[in-house]
């Protein structure tokens, strides 16, 4: 059994959950040259636990608290209580008193003391449980300081502490508590340290916050802390408060207030000596533990004492490059519409499928453009490109241009012939005819790719499947990147552009290219929302199928429907729906995001609200309806021109441009859907040596794929050999990465640029996509599974791909948190006439679920009503 106490010098060689993560960091800081930490013991978990013991009524209230949900706070408050309730009563074992004694003996039994918690879910790298659990200071005498040991436990089970762990996937019956007691020191300055800046999280710029007395003046908010930054060895920023109390130790035991007097009021807390001595102390820690550090300090006669440190566990991860130059990288999930985590083997597919230099952080991609910001003429153009798609990206980009010396001028990195991170090939208007052959060919060649695909990967398996695999994304690559299809989508980008631009000049109209984009042809993404309607229409003689699909859980419907009055045909209107569009999924560019092919139930809550909200014949009657206001629009444009002059070249010009516009803008969503159609191709034939693997043991369940790389994964298929550990913590890694929150940009020194938007006295700021205003009920939606709309609401979301369009035919609005002109929500809105505005920073919390809202797509705002 491991010993009850332990001092500091004999911690090292114990176990985490033996001493906790915060007496495992004091006892390593403790012997490292130069650091002094404050002599002491710690009462490790193995006390807690024989104290506790088998005491039945713990153990009820235990049971009790863990079948309890966030929502109940006021039985957990409760139950809470009554856990620290009877923990502080519990009588220590003799046993335990002894070898505390022994320990006290070694230090002094009138010295004062700290007694502080130290959990063993504490202070870990991907949980921090700051605060969490009970500081103690100045305790005197052995009773007291027993009493406070038990106090300690008892704060295991504190309100916040249980929620904290409810919140993040912690058993409360497997957590415990050793508790550090600790030589008081007494401090003329003390306060905390960040080896990253907290607030930009720049890896090298470190933070101090101090103040007078002990810490618990700045922790309880009593002042306000001075604030040092400081980067390599040059103190950069200080911020001095006037600092009028502080809390200082008494003799006899406990911590008093204590005004300052006025001649120290705003002097600074720490001389530049002092801060820089900090910095260097800091550093020596952080570079021992390998990570960030949170670290907490104090000063005694110009000695610098060690109380804690804990890894900094809120920081975005930076991509690694493998060189140590200044690199800034541009978040691929803003540019997609997909800024989830992502596994490990949908990350290598992506990168596989792509031309740009793009690092993994965090489950999620960024390009690095960094030489594109150093050349003159390509940094305009990505800029450009970027202020279109998201305007505050570009602003992000462009604080970062303007820094002195962190980019340096390089020669363009990227070929003419290459496609460069977030620009397209063709930057200027091009000359094309506008015939729409060419888009039907196109899509044409496209779906021969597709079919020729299909039947060639059936005859290869193992070895052959994956250079199989790797051959095609070839083919893949060529399609999205072939120079005739950019041109169409530049030619009707362009012709977007010229549009609102020339219409906004010489008839003062705004955004004209929205209303004649309406119902054009050959779009996929819209075409798909529009006949699931038809689905519905199917579906909606039958009241006994409605009933029926309204309980449907899983996905053995469709066998089931048969036995229902119409349910052949039912069955193979959704099928026929499955086979055009069931690659298709929220998050698709992650080729391990379950398909409605694989999970056709979640189709199931649109069909039925496209049953409720509209009548027979409304899918096509709402793409008859936009075509007609967009040809009444163009007439109606075309019909003013005419009377300015140079009118008739005028109108012969917008004539050709919303001609070009609306035989080739539907192309710009072809390339993605035959991307996601490959990749679940690809998917397909992986799933069946996903199995095969199962039948050989070598992984425990087919999922398991998902967290291999596609080159571990082929591996594993041809060797027959996997070291299943490395799923486990794979599995671990994605379960942190989904919790973290990706920047639109990110420096190699881990600074998160942060954009803002240049107009002011707006309600809520957004960038206009699709013009008109609207109000109705806000419906705030996270998961497009748990979606249930009604014929008029707003549909507010953190973004939205083209697995969403679905419910766009039910909505009368759309706003967004990220999204620029040209992503997919912002085409799709054009198309459907939905007044639209994305790039709404926090959308989700700022707007309440179910209230009235005003949103204007035209100049780029909500209103809450």
């Amino acid at each position: 059994m491991d010993a009850f106490v332990l001092k500091f010098q004999d911690i090292a060689n114990a176990r985490l959950n033996v001493v906790g993560g915060k007496a495992m960091n004091m006892a390593k800081c403790s012997k490292l040259e130069g650091i002094h930490v404050p002599a002491g013991f710690c009462v490790t978990t193995e006390a807690y636990k024989s104290s506790i013991g088998e005491n039945q009524a713990f153990h009820e209230l235990l049971d009790r608290l863990a079948a309890k949900n966030l929502g109940e706070r006021e039985e957990i408050r409760e139950i809470s209580k009554k856990i620290r309730e009877l923990i502080e009563g519990i009588e220590m074992e003799n046993r335990i008193k002894e070898d505390i004694d022994e320990c006290l003996l070694s230090l002094g039994f009138e010295q004062a003391y700290a007694v502080r918690s130290s959990a063993t879910a504490e202070d870990l790298p991907d949980a921090s449980f700051a605060g969490q659990q009970e500081t103690y200071l100045n305790i005197i005498g052995r009773e007291s300081i027993l009493r406070y040991i038990r106090k300690c436990w008892a704060s295991l089970f504190t309100e916040r502490a249980v929620v904290y762990r409810m919140r993040n996937g912690f058993e409360h019956s497997q957590v415990y508590l050793s508790v550090i007691v600790q030589q008081m020191v007494f401090p003329q300055s003390s306060g905390i340290l960040f080896t990253a800046d907290p607030v930009t999280s720049n890896r090298k710029l470190l933070s101090i916050d101090a103040g007078f007395g002990l810490g618990e003046a700045l922790v309880s908010g009593l002042v306000s802390a001075d604030n040092y930054k400081v980067r390599e060895g040059e103190i950069v920023e200080k911020t001095i408060y006037n600092q009028k109390m502080a809390i200082y130790a008494l003799k006899e035991g406990g911590t008093q207030r204590k005004e300052m007097e006025p001649s120290r009021q705003g002097l600074s807390t720490l001389t530049d000596e002092q801060v820089l001595k900090l910095e260097k102390i800091a550093r020596k820690i952080e570079a021992y533990f390998g990570c960030p550090q949170d670290i907490e300090w104090c000063i005694v006669d110009d000695t610098i004492h060690i109380l804690q440190s804990r890894p900094i566990t809120t920081l975005y991860p930076i991509p690694k490059t493998g060189d140590h130059e200044n690199h800034v990288f541009l978040s691929v999930g803003h540019q997609q519409m997909m800024t989830d985590a992502m596994k490990p083997l949908g990350i290598s597919l992506f990168l596989l499928t792509t031309n740009a230099p793009m690092f993994e952080a965090g489950g999620r991609l960024f390009v690095d453009c960094t030489q594109s910001l150093a050349s003159s003429a390509q940094r305009e153009t990505l800029l450009n490109t970027i202020g279109e798609s998201d305007p505050l990206t570009k602003d992000a980009l462009t604080k970062v241009v303007e820094r002195e010396n962190f980019i340096q001028s390089q020669s363009p990195p990227y070929s003419q012939q290459e496609k460069r991170p977030g620009s397209s090939n063709i930057d200027k208007p091009v000359n094309i005819e506008d015939d729409p052959t060419i888009v039907s060919d196109l899509i044409e060649r496209h779906q021969r790719s597709i079919e020729a695909l299909k039947q060639t990967i059936r005859t290869k398996t193992g070895a052959d499947l994956f250079r199989f695999i790797l051959e095609d994304i070839q083919q893949l690559k060529k399609n999205l990147f072939d120079p005739e299809g950019l041109r169409v989508i530049n030619g009707a980008m362009n012709a977007s552009a010229w549009l609102n631009e020339k219409m906004n000049e010489w008839l003062g109209e705004k955004s004209v290219a929205d209303t004649l984009s309406l119902s054009v042809p050959n779009n996929v993404t819209s075409e798909m929302g529009l006949e699931l309607m038809d689905v519905a229409d199917v579906i909606r003689p039958y009241p006994e199928i409605i009933h029926y699909l309204q309980d449907v859980e899983d996905d053995n419907f469709l066998d089931e429907l048969v036995t229902f009055k119409g349910g052949q045909e039912v069955r193979d209107a959704i099928n026929v729906y499955l086979d055009k569009y069931g690659m298709r999924c929220p998050g698709e560019i992650d080729l391990t995001r379950t398909r409605w092919s694989e999970k056709p139930s979640i189709l199931i809550p649109m069909i039925l609200s496209n049953i409720r909200n509209f009548e027979p014949g409304a899918g096509a009657r709402k793409f008859e309806q936009g075509r007609q206001l967009a040809l009444k629009k163009e007439k109606e444009l075309l019909d003013r021109l005419r009377q300015l002059p140079d009118g008739e070249r005028k109108a012969e010009e917008t004539k050709r441009m919303t001609r070009l516009l609306r035989c080739f803008i539907g192309y710009r969503e072809y390339p993605k859907y035959g991307m996601v159609s490959r990749y679940f191709v690809y998917k397909q034939a992986l799933w069946k040596e996903a199995e095969k693997l199962v039948s050989a043991n070598i992984i425990q369940n087919k999922e398991d794929i998902f967290y291999l790389c596609f080159e571990e994964l082929r591996e594993a298929a041809t060797t027959r050999h996997l070291d299943h550990q490395l799923i486990v913590q794979r599995r671990k890694e994605y379960q942190r990465n989904k919790k973290l929150t990706p920047p639109r940009v990110l420096t190699s020194e881990g600074e998160v640029i942060v954009g803002e938007y240049k107009r002011t006295n707006l309600p809520i700021q957004a960038v206009p996509v699709s013009s008109g205003a609207v109000e109705g009920r806000a419906r705030v939606i996270l998961n497009m599974e748990e979606a249930e709309l009604e014929d008029g609401d707003i549909l507010v979301t953190a973004y939205t791909d083209p697995s969403w369009t679905p419910l766009f035919v039910t909505v009368k609005g759309l706003v967004t948190e990220i999204g620029g002109l040209m992503t997919h929500g912002a085409v799709i809105a054009r198309e459907y006439g939905l007044p639209a505005v994305v790039g709404v920073k926090n959308a989700t919390k700022l707007v309440k679920d179910g209230q009235r809202i005003r949103v204007n797509g035209t100049e780029g705002y909500i209103e809450i009503l």
